[in-house]
C-alpha cells in the first residue's frame, strides 16, 4: 500500500554552511523546511559545516556547534545555499561529499551561487542550470559543459536543482515541498511565509519568471485573473488580444515583457496547474479534469501532463491526494 504525504518517513535535509555565509541565504532553506509547515512537518533539518568552526557570517556574528560533512551519509536532500566567492574553488572535501551524496541517491540543490559549487563538483555537466543573473555569463564561460539559462527562477533534472539569485531560493525550496507533499502543503507554507505560491508553472521543471508589478500592466493582470476563472473555454492569442482591446502585435509584445513567456506557454502552464489542483482536491474523473482545465479530452491532458511532469494524471492523484490542511 502506498503511503500518503502525511504519514511518510522523515525527509532528512542537510544545509551546508561555510565561512563567510550570508545569514539570509542560510535562512532560506531553514525557514521553508523547518518553520513554514505546521504540525506533521516531515522534514528533518540538519545544519552542516564545510569549513572549520567558528563560521563567520557576513552579518558579523559566528556560528558554532555544527556537524561535519560526515553527517551527509544518510541525507535525502542536500542544499548548498550559496557560495562566498565564485572565484574561489570550494574545498575538495565538500565537492567529494556532494558527489558521493548524489551517487548515493540524494537530491542535491544549489541556491544562487551554490550552483557554482555544484558545477565545480561536476554535478551539472551535460545539464541546464541557472544562477544569479550577474554571474550567469561567468558560469557559462567557466563550465562549458553546462548550459546556463539565466531567464528562469530554477531548473531541475535527475535529482539536481539550481536556482537564480537570492529570493528565488524560496521558490526553489517551495517547489521541493510541492514535489514531496503536494500543492496544498506548499501553498500552506507560502501563506505562512507571506509570499505567493510559485506562479507560472506549478510542478514544471522550467519555471518562467513571475509576473512583475509594473505600471501599465493592470489591464493584462486583470485579464490573467479572468482567464484563470475560464480555463475550460477556448482561448488563443487573437481572442485574448481582443479581450485586452489590443492588436495582436501589441498584445504579444506586452505579454512577453510582463511575464517573460509567451501567451500559449502561459496558458498551458495555467491549465496544467489547475488540472493538478483538480486531481489533488476532487474526485472528478480524468476526462472531467481534462475538460474543466481546457484540454478538451483525457487523452490531451495525459499527453501534456506526461510532457511537463513525466508522469500520468492518475499517478499524480495517487501521490498527491489532498490531505486536510493543518490550521495556521
Amino acid at each position: 500500500m502506498s503511503s500518503s504525504p502525511s504519514v511518510q518517513a522523515r525527509i532528512r535535509v542537510a544545509v551546508i554552511a561555510f565561512d563567510g555565509i550570508s545569514p539570509f541565504h542560510l535562512a532560506i532553506p531553514g525557514v521553508v523546511f523547518g518553520e513554514s509547515l505546521t504540525d506533521a512537518n516531515p522534514f528533518e533539518l540538519r545544519l552542516l559545516r564545510a569549513d572549520p568552526e567558528p563560521l563567520r557570517t557576513r552579518a558579523g556574528y559566528s556560528i558554532t556547534g555544527l556537524k561535519s560533512l560526515n553527517a551527509l551519509k544518510d541525507i535525502d536532500i542536500v542544499v548548498v545555499p550559496s557560495w562566498r566567492d565564485v572565484d574561489e574553488r570550494p574545498p575538495e572535501r565538500l565537492l567529494r561529499a556532494l558527489r558521493k551524496a548524489h551517487a548515493d541517491g540524494a537530491y542535491v540543490v544549489g541556491l544562487c551561487l551554490g550552483a557554482h559549487v555544484l558545477a565545480e563538483a561536476g554535478l551539472l555537466e551535460g545539464r541546464t542550470a541557472t544562477t544569479h543573473w550577474q554571474y550567469a555569463q561567468d558560469m557559462a564561460a567557466r563550465f562549458p559543459a553546462v548550459t546556463v539559462n539565466a531567464d528562469v527562477l530554477y531548473i531541475e533534472s535527475d535529482r539536481v536543482m539550481t536556482s537564480a539569485g537570492t529570493a528565488a531560493g524560496l521558490d526553489a525550496c517551495l517547489q521541493i515541498v510541492r514535489q514531496r507533499l503536494g500543492s496544498d502543503r506548499a501553498n500552506q507554507a507560502a501563506r505562512r511565509l507571506v509570499i505567493p505560491p510559485h506562479r507560472e508553472g506549478g510542478q514544471a521543471q522550467f519555471i518562467e519568471q513571475p509576473v512583475p508589478a509594473r505600471e501599465g500592466g493592470s489591464r493584462l493582470t486583470g485579464l490573467f485573473d479572468s482567464v484563470r476563472s475560464r480555463l475550460h473555454e477556448a482561448h488563443d492569442v487573437d481572442s485574448l488580444a481582443a479581450e485586452a482591446f489590443m492588436s495582436r502585435r501589441s498584445f504579444t509584445r506586452q505579454f512577453k515583457a510582463l511575464t517573460g513567456t509567451t501567451v500559449l506557454k502561459w496558458l498551458l502552464t495555467e491549465r496544467l496547474q489547475f488540472a493538478q489542483q483538480l486531481l489533488e482536491r476532487s474526485d472528478r474523473s480524468i476526462e472531467e479534469v481534462g475538460t474543466l482545465a481546457g484540454f478538451g479530452s483525457a487523452e490531451s491532458l495525459r499527453l501534456h501532463f506526461r510532457r511537463a511532469f513525466r508522469t500520468t494524471p492518475t499517478e499524480w492523484r495517487r501521490r498527491f491526494r489532498h490531505q486536510p490542511a493543518q490550521s495556521l
